[in-house]
This record gives C-alpha cells, structure tokens and sequence, in this order.
C-alpha cells in the first residue's frame, strides 16, 4: 500500500453517519478535520474509537481521517469505530473473526422511537384520571 492509497469504511450508529479512510502514517486521527483528542474530550470514547486497533494490532499503522454527520457524541464514536472495522476488513478479510468476536462490524440500529400523538414522548402516557 503506497501514501496515495487509502482503505475505506462506512460506519453507521444511531443517527450518526462516519466516512473514514485509512492511510499508511503514524497513527494521527482527525475527525471533521480536528484533532480527535480535542473532538471527544472523555478517555472512554477516545478508548472506544480506538478498539479496533488495538485488536488487530495496527494502532501506530494508519492514520485515520474520519467526517461523520449527525447523532450525538455516543453515536458519532460508535460510528467511526465500525467505519475502522470495516476499512481495516479491506486491508486483510483474515482480521474478521477477531473483529467479528468483539462485535465491532456489527451495524448497532437502535434509534430513538418517533413520538405517537396522544403521549408525552414515544410511549409515556397522560396520567389516568379516574375521578
């Protein structure tokens, strides 16, 4: 793999949408062209992102660039760490049990139910009154 090629990965959670390429480098991670340290400030989900490196044993390798639209923090994270599995699939098809075992290539859909007319939120009732 040369400096001009890349691996891709699309990575999907909540409402959070990550395009994330891959390139031969040191291991720098940008997100929507910031520092990844500065983007998600708490230890837990800059460890998260990181996962999938660590299991496959490619965390100084690549240098991750990553854009990722919608959601929330939780979801953004989770999105970049599935579009990294999946790009890292690209790079050797033989890192999937070990990726596959963890549950990181494994599309996570639960999103947040619409709100029903009539109820307060997605299934919150308005409370009975009997008399």
């Amino acid at each position: 793999m040369d400096e001009q090629s890349y691996l891709y990965g699309t990575g999907r959670r909540k409402c959070a949408i990550a395009r994330v390429r891959l390139y031969p480098g040191t291991g720098i991670i940008t997100v929507n062209d910031k520092p990844f340290e500065s983007t998600y400030g708490a230890q837990s989900l800059r460890d998260t992102v990181l996962q999938p490196l660590v299991v496959t044993n490619t965390l100084g390798k690549f240098d991750v660039l990553a854009k990722v639209i919608g959601g929330g923090i939780s979801g953004q994270v989770g999105a970049i760490r599935h579009g990294i599995s999946r790009a890292l699939l690209e790079l050797d098809e033989n890192l999937r049990p070990s990726l596959r075992s963890q549950g990181f290539l494994t599309r996570d859909s639960r999103i947040k139910e619409r709100q029903k007319y009539g109820f307060r939120r997605a299934r919150k009732q308005k409370q009975y009154r009997k008399r």
